[in-house]
């Protein structure tokens, strides 16, 4: 047998005939079909090399198998892992959904209360509120409101407004809320506290976590019972004189180093300056009302004769997560149930029985992460048990119920 008719033996055969005669003078191809959209010429004339046939691809060139170019994520603004304020001026806005009067279909028109919770409102006004005349209680919590307007039809019998967790930057638009007990403005962005001057029946004020750095413009306010401003950016505690009615006063978490400027609150029961910067527990002679107090996690070192002299009715007192050595000076206050003492210098359990063996209403003491404690934690418990036996939890371990 010839080259030439080993050639022809080995030569690939051509396609049988079909519909779509392929022209004499293109290539011979197999359409192979891949899926719906994709097909995959095969050539089946040798290559110029010597190669039986050429790579699958399709007219494109690609050959089938998907590539992805390696990704590294990348963060371009590190500063908001550190900021908590931070924003990004470029950022696309948060996408908000107007309120719309639909929300409220399923309400009747009479109806005194209004719950709408993590709706993505960002406009009160399309509620068209007016038309609930005996409204007594609005709470649009967690929403995307950042101004207030509300209809003047409901200044006669609005009392209680909650817009906490919003986007609120200044407090306004509150005018003709006259019959006003209860505002609740927490977790939002304001920076001063205004515009409430006219609210003669508040009763309840809230700007827990904002970015307020005075206590002011609180004239006006006589009826105030409970101002809380916990989470803010307070240095000082100061122009409390409108508000010499106050029983409780929420300070903690901010930044304030010394306790003064409440001697107009002699109707004080309830003081919490827990997380501030406190190392003396001072300026408390005038709050001969004082139920309880808080003054954990600061830098306290110790309980002074002075400290506590003057607040007799305490029932409840937290010095827990300070730098005190020695409990001392608390032994004249005859009515405390709960003495929270945890994580400070105390070592001596006969200090214990000195200061709390005769407090016949005491209930609860925390006394864990102290030398106390830590020295002998088997022990530990049937200690204080046996110095204080009248109380019914220690730690967080009821002993007797």
């Amino acid at each position: 047998m010839t080259d030439q008719d080993q050639d022809a033996d080995h030569a690939p055969q051509p396609n049988p005939p079909n519909d779509h005669e392929q022209n004499e003078n293109e290539p011979a191809q197999a359409q192979v079909e891949i899926h719906a959209h994709t097909q995959i010429a095969v050539s089946t004339r040798g290559s110029s090399d010597g190669n039986s046939s050429a790579p699958l691809v399709n007219s494109s060139g690609w050959d089938g198998k998907l590539r992805m170019p390696p990704r590294n994520a990348v963060l371009t603004n590190p500063e908001v892992l550190s900021d908590p304020d931070y924003s990004d001026p470029e950022a696309p806005p948060v996408e908000q959904i107007e309120a719309d009067e639909d929300l409220l279909d399923d309400y009747p028109l009479d109806t005194e209360d209004i719950d709408l919770v993590h709706c993505r409102i960002s406009s009160i006004p399309a509620l068209k509120l007016e038309r609930f005349t005996k409204l007594k209680r609005l709470c649009l919590r967690q929403n995307a409101i950042q101004s207030i307007f509300l209809p003047s039809e409901l200044g006669e019998t609005l009392q209680e407004l909650d817009l906490y967790d919003n986007l609120i930057s200044h407090v306004k638009g509150l005018e003709d809320l006259k019959s006003l007990t209860s505002l609740d403005l927490s977790f939002n962005k304001i920076k001063h506290i205004k515009n409430v001057n006219h609210l003669r029946n508040l009763k309840e004020l809230y700007f827990v976590q904002n970015r307020i750095s005075k206590i002011e413009n609180l004239e006006g306010l006589e009826k105030l019972t409970m101002l809380e401003l916990g989470a803010n950016r307070i240095r000082e505690i100061e122009n409390l004189e409108p508000v010499p009615n106050l029983g409780e006063l929420w300070l903690g978490k901010n930044k304030i180093s010394e306790i003064k400027g409440l001697s107009p609150l002699t109707n004080l029961k309830l003081l919490d300056l827990k997380s501030n910067r406190l190392t003396a527990i001072t300026g408390l002679e005038s709050l001969p009302n004082l139920e309880e107090l808080y003054i954990s996690h600061n830098g306290i070192t110790e309980i002074s004769p002075s400290s506590l002299a003057n607040n007799p009715k305490l029932r409840v007192l937290d010095i827990s997560n300070n730098q005190i050595s020695h409990l001392e000076n608390i032994g004249h206050l005859k009515e405390l149930e709960e003495v929270w003492a945890s994580s400070n210098q105390l070592s001596d359990f006969r200090e214990v029985e000195r200061e709390l063996a005769d407090k016949e209403q005491l209930e609860t003491v925390y006394f864990e992460m102290n030398p106390l404690q830590l020295a002998g934690p088997a022990v530990y418990r049937n200690k204080v048990r046996l110095a204080l036996p009248q109380v019914k939890q220690i730690d967080a371990t009821f002993v007797r119920v």
